[in-house]
């Protein structure tokens, strides 16, 4: 079973995956968003229409899959998701798990032993999510800006177990590019490979020696921000330090992506969804296959490594971590 992963329409052989984005989000629901009552009410069916006009044109760029790393507190809605696939034939692949201690809502999870929120995650990947019958296929952790709290701990080393029972991989966001090492240490602390994570934002700072290091440990790397520009790091940045990284032979350890998000329930920094994209004008799914993969290759990719970010790299990481089920 070592080559099949989770997808919200049932599993799916790893080598039918194809071309891959490992961070987009269809729906985020920023925790509390219903408090504000400013806030217009949620249309599903719109919202729908919204989700899936996007996926169709990242459909028409060849994409055919799209991990989704909407853990439990961030407005996860595994029925959209599967709605979303079956009307534009993109595979999603849903997670469990749980964010930031600081933006998420951790006031359940905080209370529960390890033991208990382990049983949980495995329970959302082998059996399902709610009543839904759709399983999980990674987990999402997460872990503030330079230091890891007790709960993140928590929530990583559970992470880490589940994913020793199930097979299933880890993957991550950082605050700022900062605790990627400390997220590879908890991980392998409980007998994971590095290989089972992707530490996520890691571009979220200029430092190639930070991102060189991680990928040396044998992680993959996340560069799945493309489009996050005003305030954070310039996506001319993003793309010399993913060039150094792979010219330092570590091509095969890059994930990329952008981490956008096609509907957004509530605000993030003030800002309704509308109001980001004015923000991000390139904070979109189709923006690397539009811009940033033409760029690199003038700078000097070829499309066999185009390949091994979205393809190769991609199915390695699900089949690796799958090969880890169960060892010790």
């Amino acid at each position: 079973m070592n080559d099949h992963v989770n997808t919200v329409l049932g599993r799916l052989k790893t080598d039918q995956l194809g071309r891959t984005l490992i961070h987009e989000h269809v729906l985020i629901g920023m925790p509390g968003w219903f408090m504000d009552a400013r806030q217009p009410a949620f249309k599903r069916s719109e919202a729908v229409k919204r989700v899936v006009d996007a996926f169709q044109e990242l459909h028409g760029h060849g994409v055919r899959t799209v991990l989704d790393p909407c853990p439990m507190d961030l407005g996860r809605d595994v029925e959209i998701c599967a709605e979303v696939s079956q009307k534009t034939g993109i595979n999603l692949i849903s997670t469990t798990g749980a964010y930031v201690e600081k933006m998420g809502i951790p006031y359940t999870l905080r209370d529960m032993e390890v033991e208990a929120i382990t049983e949980s995650f495995v329970k959302e990947i082998e059996v399902g999510v709610g009543d839904t019958g759709i399983r999980c296929g990674a987990i999402k952790v997460a872990t503030g800006e330079n230091v890891v709290s007790p709960y993140e701990r928590k929530i990583l080393t559970a992470a880490a177990r589940a994913s020793k029972i199930t097979g299933v991989p880890l993957i991550s966001h950082t605050e700022k590019a900062t605790c990627g090492h400390d997220q590879i240490d908890i991980a392998t602390g409980e007998g994971l490979t590095a290989s089972s994570l992707i530490v996520g934002h890691s571009d979220g700072r200029d430092d190639p020696n930070y991102q060189k290091a991680l990928a040396a440990r044998g992680s993959y790397v996340g560069f799945d921000r493309f489009g996050l520009e005003e305030g954070i790091v310039p996506d001319t940045v993003r793309m010399e330090n993913l060039m150094q990284l792979a010219k330092a032979g570590h091509r095969d350890r890059i994930m990329v992506s952008h981490d956008s998000v096609a509907c957004l329930k509530g605000t993030a920094g003030g800002l309704d969804l509308d109001g980001m994209l004015k923000v991000y004008p390139n904070w979109r799914m189709t923006h690397l296959f539009e811009n940033i993969f033409p760029q690199l290759k003038l700078m000097g990719m070829t499309d066999t490594d185009i390949d091994a970010l979205v393809v190769e790299n991609p199915r390695r990481y699900f089949e690796q971590a799958a090969a880890g089920c169960g060892s010790h």
